[in-house]
Order: C-alpha cells, then structure tokens, then sequence
C-alpha cells in the first residue's frame, strides 16, 4: 500500500495545470446549483438505515443544454446505460457500445486536459508518445471487463465501477463517484440524497465547492460516504487517476495534493492493469484547516 500524509508537490503541481486547463467545467450557482442541506449522520457499512438530513435533491439545477453541447460530456452520458449494475452478472458489450468507449477516449484526447496529462506520462516513461497507443492504454485502465465477484463472468470496468455505480451482492453500493450520474440518477428519483458527511460542524461545505463527501441511498441501498467532485469534466476526472494509476503498481494508492482551494486525499485501487476504484475524499476547503 503506498499511502503519505505529506502532500505530493509534484502532483499538485501537475493536477492544478489541468485544473486550470479544465474549460470544460461547469460553473457553480450559473450551470448548476446545489443544495447541500444537513449534515448525514454514522450509517454502519451494510446497514440501509440512515437519516434523512436533507429533504430536498442535492441538484436544485443544471443546465443540461450547456451539459450536452460540450462534446466529452455528451460522450459520457451515452455510456451510463451500458453496464450491468449487479456484481456477478456477466457483462455483454455490443459493437455500438464499443464504439461508444472510442468515441469518449477521442474526444477526451481532444482536450487540453488529456493532452497535458499525456505529456506528463510520456516525460515520466509511464505512457507511449504516440496518441493512438495511448488511446489503447486509457481504453485497457478504464473498459477493460475483469471479474469483480469471482462467481460470475466479467462483470465490472473500471468506467463503470467509478462513474456508474454498481451494487455488489446486492448489499452495498460500491463506486458511483460521478456528479453527472449522481445527478441523472436523482432526477429519475433513483438515488435519495442524505446529507453531506463532514468531521464536525466546523468543516461544512459550501455550495460552490467542487469536492464534496455525500451520504445517499440508491437502488434501496445506503452508501454511507461517497467522494465526488462537482461540476468537473470527465476528462479530468480520467486524467488525474490515470496519472495516479499509472504512477505506482500498488494495490492501493492515496495521494494528498492540494488542488486549486481543495486538500484532497486522491485513493486509487488498482485490478491488474486496469483501475479497480478511484475516487477523491476533502480533507478540507476554502483555506480551512485539517
């Protein structure tokens, strides 16, 4: 396990150049605006009973026409309807969800974001320079199916596990880190927002942080605290555990960086050579302390 307290300065640096290159991220109280209500409450893993601490959706409002002109995130949504959500069920993956998955990659690799995150892991010998083998590389670490529950076929990805969300015996929520899923999901009444997790009264969020620990409930299953960024785009949500991935061949990863106004705590699980988890826990905002 490789695992440090002490910020990572390298990365930070790294992670704020393509926080800064992130012109795809949607800007909070003008193309979304959150509701972040109480503060949730000790909901024990496995257990399905928590309080509600906020009676309202966390997503009072997103502009959806801005959401599905920008082209990586249009991408990305075509994708949230193509997986299995039960562990052990075997996933089918037909040629016109395949080409889904090229189509995100391409035009990811179109942005700054991934252009900036690609230089760094070629200069760090983690990546080939050629873009088209690049592309292969992403596809392996983020599509590639493996056997999450060893009793079934291969029925979890990387992409899904983070960005969707899976359930797994059909106990517990298991990944779903995505604000874009996240949002979609309570829109259909799918997911039941609890409350914001904080350590105590003093470290509440605000409702334009870009970082926030949730507690919710989805598919009739309590996820006690989830990580997710807010607002950002999918690219760079893929480049900076790409990095991190790609960095180390521990099982599990954590890397603190300071990220524009956020200390995070980055945490990456790795399943062979593809990522098994990857998800953000706020350590603190706005220049509070930890």
């Amino acid at each position: 396990m490789a695992k440090s307290q002490q910020t990572n300065k390298e990365l930070t640096e790294v992670f704020n150049q393509i926080w800064c290159l992130d012109t795809n991220r949607l800007r909070p109280g003008t193309d979304y605006i959150i509701s972040l209500q109480g503060r949730a409450g000790f909901v024990a893993q496995g257990s399905n009973n928590a309080r509600d601490m906020a009676r309202a959706p966390l997503f009072k409002y997103v502009n959806e026409a801005k959401l599905k002109s920008i082209k990586t995130f249009a991408n990305f949504i075509s994708l949230l309807d193509n997986y299995e959500v039960s562990t052990g069920v075997a996933e089918t993956v037909t040629p016109e969800e395949l080409q889904e998955n090229r189509l995100f990659i391409d035009s990811i690799m179109e942005t700054d974001v991934m252009k900036c995150a690609h230089k760094y892991l070629v200069k760090k010998g983690q990546s080939p320079a050629d873009p088209a083998q690049f592309k292969r590389q992403l596809y392996d670490i983020w599509f590639r199916l493996y056997h999450r529950d060893r009793s079934g076929g291969e029925d979890s990805c990387g992409f899904e596990h983070v960005f969707v969300g899976e359930t797994k015996f059909g106990r517990e929520i298991i990944g779903l880190h995505n604000w874009v899923q996240f949002y979609l999901q309570e829109k259909k009444n799918l997911v039941d927002y609890k409350g914001y997790k904080a350590r105590d009264n003093k470290d509440t969020p605000d409702e334009d942080d870009h970082v926030l620990n949730l507690q919710f409930s989805w598919k009739g299953l309590v996820k006690p605290v989830c990580g997710c960024f807010i607002g950002v785009s999918p690219e760079f949500e893929v480049a900076i555990f790409t990095i991190i991935f790609l960095m180390t061949n521990e099982k599990m990863t954590t890397v603190v960086a300071k990220v524009d106004e956020y200390l995070l705590e980055l945490v990456v699980y790795r399943n062979g050579k593809s990522i098994g988890t990857s998800f953000p826990k706020l350590l603190s905002s706005n220049n509070r302390d930890v």
